[in-house]
């Protein structure tokens, strides 16, 4: 007599690779012609280009209703962000979160720049506990402007709360620390933090801008068939992070779960602009194409972990 066993729900810690609904406003738009895209046809183009989910805002009303029905038409995961000042604030906000009752985890922006030492730390302390009683996942972000703007300030957090928990951007400390190159210094303090990844944000700074365009090398093999290649300096060290930082969750991460990694490319003022000859603003890089070649070099590089 066989012995029926029963199916498991059990799965290995994955990587997810979302898109930025910020990253996708102004998208359909070409040279101030056309018309941006439709919700529907924004969460459709998410879809088919094969990403996991949508990093976005916590909506509200029927916007809600309406954006819950696309997720589940398209397979869609949902996450969303939070600017609190206040632990107070946060503890409303994952209510409202809770109620929504889609949101896989809340990345955190606290919008406390001038707030260092034991308040910064206490204050970092409460989010990770408010988070632990909803339920609800939430990791900070090091992000310009705000309690994690300062690079040896995080380190000093990460140090005296071991249970802080980050998402990785480190666009903005290459940004702000006008990083054209990676010493060995900043190399060491960059690294304390990895070990924290519990989500990342794709977007690469050069030390001037925060976001830049990563240029596209046409080339021609044998056949006459065209093949690209996307370069650039500051490329090499972003993908660095994002595989140390992936090894690192991973070495920790539990059964079911997930690593969010987020194309995140802001529209214009984030994404740099010229004005052309009929004095229209276009943005110089491609920020549909470029995500979808953040989301490649995402799943390449978790190969590797």
């Amino acid at each position: 007599m066989s012995t029926i066993h029963p199916i498991s729900t059990k799965r290995e810690p994955r990587l997810e690779v979302l898109m930025s609904w910020w990253g996708m406003n102004g998208l359909g738009v070409q040279n101030g012609a056309g018309e941006e895209w439709s919700m529907e046809e924004k969460v459709r183009h998410i879809a088919e280009a094969g990403y996991d989910g949508i990093n976005g805002m916590l909506p509200e009303g029927r916007e809600a209703e309406r954006l819950s029905q696309l997720l589940d038409r398209y397979n869609l995961s949902y996450s969303v962000n939070a600017y609190p000042k206040t632990s107070e604030e946060l503890e409303i906000f994952l209510s409202k979160a809770k109620s929504f009752g889609r949101v896989d985890f809340v990345n955190v922006q606290v919008i406390r720049p001038f707030l260092v030492g034991e308040e910064a730390v206490q204050l970092l302390s409460d989010i990770a506990e408010l988070s632990r009683t909803a339920g609800i996942p939430a990791y900070i972000e090091t992000h310009r402007g705000t309690i994690t703007q300062d690079l040896l300030r995080t380190v000093e957090y990460a140090q005296a709360f071991p249970g802080l928990e980050l998402t990785i951007d480190f666009s903005h400390y290459v940004v702000a620390g006008e990083m054209h190159t990676v010493s060995d210094e900043a190399e060491e303090l960059l690294q304390t933090l990895l070990p924290l990844t519990k989500s990342i944000h794709a977007r690469v700074s050069n030390g001037e801008q925060v976001q830049i365009d990563i240029p596209m090398i046409e080339s021609m093999d044998e056949e006459g068939a065209a093949n690209y290649e996307f370069e650039h300096t500051m490329l090499q060290h972003f993908q660095r992070w994002w595989l140390g930082g992936m090894r690192s969750w991973r070495q920790r991460a539990q059964e079911n779960e997930v690593l969010p990694f987020v194309c995140e490319l802001g529209p214009p003022p984030y994404a740099i602009t010229v004005r052309g000859h009929d004095h229209v603003k276009s943005e110089v890089s491609d920020r549909w194409t470029q995500a979808l070649l953040f989301a490649r070099i995402a799943r390449s590089l978790w190969e590797q972990v």
